[in-house]
């Protein structure tokens, strides 16, 4: 599985983004997605997951409300829709993708659940 992020870019307090990634192979609805990012000089951190149903959507506290996940199987694509950004939400973003049975719903906030991993886009909110 490979992955393609994009959408990153620059944008003021308040304003929104959309980060896409586009996964290669046959089998996107097999695989459960999230997006993870990483601040200057910390750790990679769980932003949001979904269930490669669709039905199941988990976020991070500091972007519940905020950011939207989403994916359409039929193009291979999930998205992470960003709205009223902060300065703090100024960090590379990253999506990620694991083999999922459907019963499965545990580990999706956890950064070693996830073998394949996108190259990041970065995403700055100035203030």
């Amino acid at each position: 599985v490979q992955l393609q992020a994009c959408g990153g870019g620059s944008v003021q307090a308040g304003g929104s983004l959309r980060l896409s990634c586009v996964s290669s192979g046959p089998t996107f609805s097999r695989y459960g997605m999230a997006w993870f990012r990483r601040a200057s000089g910390n750790e990679r951190e769980f932003v949001a997951s979904i269930h490669r149903s669709g039905g199941v959507t988990n976020y991070a506290d500091s972007v519940a409300g905020r950011f939207t996940i989403s994916r359409d199987n039929a193009k291979n694509t999930l998205y992470l829709q960003m709205n009223s950004l902060k300065p703090e939400d100024t960090a590379v973003y990253y999506c990620a993708a694991r083999r999922l049975i459907l019963t499965d719903y545990t580990n999706y906030n956890r950064v070693d659940a996830y073998p394949y991993w996108g190259q990041g886009t970065l995403v700055t909110v100035s203030s």
